[in-house]
């Protein structure tokens, strides 16, 4: 096949009208309609399926029928850029922001997003999490110079929604039910040994742990932390995310 015909039978897969590209045959007939229809459906069908298994969440919250037709609009724009259907769906979090018929979703992309972290997470590099006793070494008058190096397979996230909750109530984490308190949540995504975990933040958790991921001392993370969220606490919140796995290894500034 050549490398124009490989082009056209790529375009045509999941654009135009499923005619069969000009140029190619089959051994049994010079234009192969059937055969190209059902290799074209198996591709849709394919990369429909990817998403759908990547979203499972997204999914329960709009039901099959639903999310298998917005699958679809996204997979007839955005073909695969890679052979490894695990990377299928990046921007489809974005492309959901734009779907009118989920327009009145406006959580939805953001669900999205946290399921694609999970997904990263899961294919992050091991690494060994840092213990808690290994920051207990620090003597106190140091600890301010503390900076703490984020588990590769660590992500924060932030939303204006309860996107915490509604994973979890999707996800089978938590019983379904009423969001009482509609507000924003920020999300830690770690994967400190084989399972991945997601943990709601308290106020002030998702800027101290962007502080330190961007390589800021623990001084300067309470610091932005606190402008956030004044009742901040500092024991709390760095037990918590040493108990969570979210940090790799530590180092002092001085």
């Amino acid at each position: 096949m050549s490398t124009a015909t490989q082009s056209r039978f790529a375009g045509a897969l999941l654009g135009g009208d499923g005619a069969v590209p000009r140029g190619l045959t089959s051994s049994t007939s010079a234009t192969p309609t059937r055969r190209f229809a059902i290799y074209r459906n198996n591709v849709l069908f394919g990369l429909s399926g990817a998403l759908t298994a990547r979203y499972p969440a997204a999914e329960k919250v709009v039901g099959a029928e639903f999310f298998g037709a917005m699958a679809r609009e996204f997979v007839v724009g955005h073909p695969p850029t890679s052979p490894v259907l695990l990377d299928y769906g990046a921007g489809f979090a974005e492309f959901v922001e734009t779907f009118e018929a989920a327009s009145e979703l406006a959580y939805l992309p953001d669900l999205i997003r946290l399921e694609d972290l999970r997904t990263r997470a899961y294919h992050a590099a091991d690494a060994s999490p840092l213990e808690p006793r290994q920051i207990a070494a620090v003597p106190p008058e140091k600890l301010s110079e503390l900076v703490l190096v984020l588990h590769p397979a660590a992500a924060i996230m932030r939303s204006p929604h309860p996107v915490v909750t509604i994973w979890a109530m999707n996800s089978g984490e938590a019983e379904l039910g009423p969001i009482e308190n509609w507000a924003e949540e920020d999300a830690l995504v770690v994967r400190p040994q084989q399972l991945v975990h997601v943990h709601r933040l308290p106020p002030g958790g998702a800027a101290f742990l962007e502080a330190l991921a961007s390589g800021s001392p623990l001084g300067v993370a309470l610091e932005a932390a606190t402008a956030q969220a004044a009742s901040f606490d500092l024991s709390a919140n760095l037990a918590g995310a040493l108990n969570a796995g979210a940090f790799a290894s530590f180092d002092l500034t001085s």
